[in-house]
């Protein structure tokens, strides 16, 4: 049985594709077109998808959709009313989704009746919790998707046992996690969709000065739920201008003159970041922390459950994931790497193939490398075909001398196997430097990446060292957690560690990529830190998807050494 799952007319627009429950391939379209969040119809990555599953569209038993009209439809239809210019978008948008399968035969130049497969629509919250438990190998569970909103709920919890998933309760529109820090995050400045992470990285440098205030804009209910003071946003008022075409998707200001009133003006996109806006980041995230904390208490509490699966946008607030297990009372926890929109793909279809279809579980996610690869005659063809000289290093040669370049303070850029299925880059489209300069960061920031300074870095550490390195016996293989450093390490390792002592950290496993991991070991018996800082290999674009764009940004930038399979440029 062959599943087309597709998130698209959305923001992270993406593909994925499972034969008999096995995921063989996913990928997000901003990979193909350059977008970043590229929203509208992902026919890159549909046939990207279909030529790693070796088959034609006329295939294909099911597509699935994580979107479902009929979902909530009375409480639809009253805001619909309300806000009449808001719903003419998502009239647009519904049409879209009635000519799905014209689309889609089109992108093959075929004719619609030549689809046999069957659509199937799952509620949106529905797949964001599928595509945590039904890949987590948890059998049982709190399951838990808090986000901006999908299917007009901003979050939903259930429990997932076995094959079955059953929701327990919603929160609804215009009530919303998400769209208060959206709202926060375009207020201070940082407009881009999908910026929120940006006013997580500020938050640590400032002080909760504004928590009063924060306190009163969103409130505990009595039960799992929380209320917005709506008087401090225009979501409800005047709707939400979204647009999600092929491009980046754009989101209009959410905030209301009573924001303004109470924290004065907002800042202008490029200006000075002050330490006002340090601390309004700070109030939001601090008090972001507790409400999605204490909902999780509760949660743990009503559902008697000691695993916690976790998806929606929210559960890329690293920081907050990084307080879970210490105080909320579950044992475990999972985040599949593309918790956001993007892995709505893969979770519409196994709510359809596990819930809807019966049909037994085997599939775990236990890395992230599902995306497009190149092989080495392809690398060397672009390579000969750029003019750049290069060398070719054998496997057993190539981490140690690599090891070697990066505690010399090289910067390398680190283009292996298959790319990573979400957004943050894991060792395969990646680049690299040495934790233990303490000016890392901000070369990085100004030379390489051209971003904002007060952003950090991450750093991978060998799955076996991390305990070692840093507190609560880290486990985060897709760099979604972040911990505490060692009080004592931090002076071996000051590039990578945020100003508050944390790292949002990826724990390198010698199984799902040994070539990385001997990389960061071969850095190890070199310099005695299992650590390397490791950011996505990309510079004010997607991460790059191709050898002729990893080329590309490696000429326009101030890297060292590009590292693409066997051959290095330098």
């Amino acid at each position: 049985m062959i599943i087309l799952g597709l998130n698209c007319f959305h923001g992270d627009a993406s593909a994925a594709i499972f034969r008999d429950g096995e995921l063989i391939a996913a990928v997000e379209e901003e990979r193909f077109n350059r977008f970043k969040h590229s929203g509208g119809f992902p026919s890159n990555s549909i046939r990207w998808c279909l030529s790693q599953a070796g088959i034609d569209l006329r295939e294909i038993d099911y597509v699935a959709i994580p979107r479902k009209s009929s979902a909530h439809i009375l409480r639809k239809l009253i805001w619909a009313a309300r806000l009449p210019v808001a719903s003419s978008s998502r009239i647009k948008a519904l049409q879209n989704f009635v000519s799905l399968k014209q689309q889609l035969a089109a992108c093959f130049g075929l004719n619609a009746k030549e689809i046999k497969a069957e659509f199937k629509f799952v509620e949106h919250h529905l797949a964001h919790m599928s595509s945590s438990f039904y890949v987590s190998g948890r059998q049982n569970a709190a399951v838990v998707s808090i986000d901006g909103m999908g299917d007009h709920a901003s979050m939903v919890w259930g429990i997932g046992d076995g094959k079955k998933l059953t929701i327990k309760d919603y929160v609804y529109f215009p009530h919303s996690i998400g769209f208060l820090y959206t709202a926060i995050t375009q207020y201070l400045g940082m407009r881009a969709y999908g910026d929120e992470y940006k006013t997580m990285g500020l938050a640590s440098y400032g002080n909760p000065k504004y928590e009063d205030i924060f306190n009163q804009i969103i409130q505990i209910g009595k039960s799992v739920d929380f209320k917005l003071d709506l008087s401090y946003f225009i979501h409800h008022t005047k709707g939400i201008d979204m647009t999600f075409g092929t491009g980046e998707p754009y989101i209009g200001p959410m905030f209301s003159d009573k924001l303004v009133k109470t924290l004065g003006p907002p800042r202008e996109s490029g200006s000075p970041v002050t330490s006002n806006h340090k601390d309004i980041a700070s109030s939001l995230q601090n008090r972001t922390e507790a409400i999605v904390l204490e909902l999780l208490s509760r949660i743990r509490t009503s559902s008697g459950q000691r695993n916690l699966c976790y998806a929606g946008g929210v559960a890329f607030n690293c920081v907050v994931n990084g307080r879970i297990l210490a105080e909320t009372g579950f044992d475990d926890l999972y985040i599949q790497p593309a918790a956001g929109d993007a892995g709505l793909a893969i979770g519409a279809s196994l709510f359809l193939y596990h819930h809807i279809l019966d049909k037994p579980r085997k599939f775990i996610m236990n890395h992230s490398y599902w995306g497009p690869q190149y092989s080495n005659d392809h690398i060397k063809d672009e390579l000969r075909a750029s003019g750049a000289a290069f060398s070719i290093k054998d496997e057993s040669d190539l981490a140690d001398y690599i090891a070697s370049k990066l505690a010399e303070g090289k910067i390398v850029a680190w283009y292996q196997g298959k790319s990573e299925w979400g957004p943050r880059a894991l060792g395969n489209r990646s680049i690299l430097a040495d934790p233990r300069q303490k000016n890392m960061k901000e070369i990085l920031n100004e030379k390489i990446k051209n971003r904002e300074t007060f952003r950090p870095f991450a750093p991978s550490v060998l799955k076996e060292k991390s305990q070692d390195w840093f507190e609560d016996n880290p486990n985060s293989p897709f760099m979604l957690i972040t911990y505490n450093a060692k009080q004592e390490k931090i002076k071996h390792i000051p590039a990578p560690i945020h100003v508050d002592g944390s790292a949002r950290i990826q724990t390198v496993d010698k199984s799902t990529n040994p070539l990385y991991w001997n990389l960061i070991k071969q850095f190890e018996n070199q310099t005695g830190v299992p650590v390397l800082i490791n950011t996505s290999f990309n510079e004010s674009e997607p991460i790059v998807d191709t050898p002729k764009q990893a080329l590309s940004t490696f000429k326009r930038t101030n890297m060292d050494i590009l590292v693409m399979g066997n051959y290095v440029i330098e």
